[in-house]
């Protein structure tokens, strides 16, 4: 089962399925996010909607580029939550199925060019706050411990083997 953030589901309420690919993108020590300006003000991890006939992995090179303005490498997919929410920018009730990987960001190759969108680099702390649903921000934490535990064991490997040697 694929656990689920943000608003509970509305009695009666009709939502269409809307699957779409979301990246945490770290680079020298700092989070990719965009800011997106309307319809409400708020920072989200870049993705979006995986359009008819389009795979995730393409769709998340695709929303990434176009919110961001990075390429991206290497995408692995870490997980995934739902959200049922209202989407006025479609006047549509959707169920989310929100797929969230872990990518490199690789090059700026321009501005974001998904109007009411901008790149914002911010310290992972920062990040984690900054950003404005519950499943994002959930899924960003779980990254960053399991980085730092990968960080001190890689450490720990370094500090034994010049003892050992």
């Amino acid at each position: 089962m694929i656990r689920r953030f943000g608003e509970s589901v509305k009695t009666g309420q009709r939502y269409t399925l809307r699957p779409g690919a979301y990246g945490i993108l770290m680079r020298d020590g700092r989070i990719l996010l965009t800011h997106q300006s309307a319809p409400v003000p708020e920072f989200q991890l870049p993705g979006g909607g995986i359009d008819p006939g389009e795979g995730a992995i393409t769709a998340l090179h695709r929303e990434v580029f176009e919110e961001t303005g990075w390429s991206i490498a290497r995408p692995i997919r870490i997980g995934a939550f739902r959200r049922f929410t209202y989407m006025p920018e479609y006047d549509l009730w959707a169920e989310k199925l929100c797929m969230v990987y872990a990518a490199r960001p690789v090059s700026r190759r321009g501005p974001p060019s998904e109007p009411g969108h901008q790149a914002v680099w911010m310290a992972p702390e920062t990040a984690v706050k900054a950003l404005g649903n519950d499943g994002d921000r959930h899924f960003l934490q779980r990254f960053l411990q399991n980085a730092s535990r990968k960080a001190k064991s890689r450490g720990n490997l370094a500090s034994r083997a010049t003892t050992w040697g």
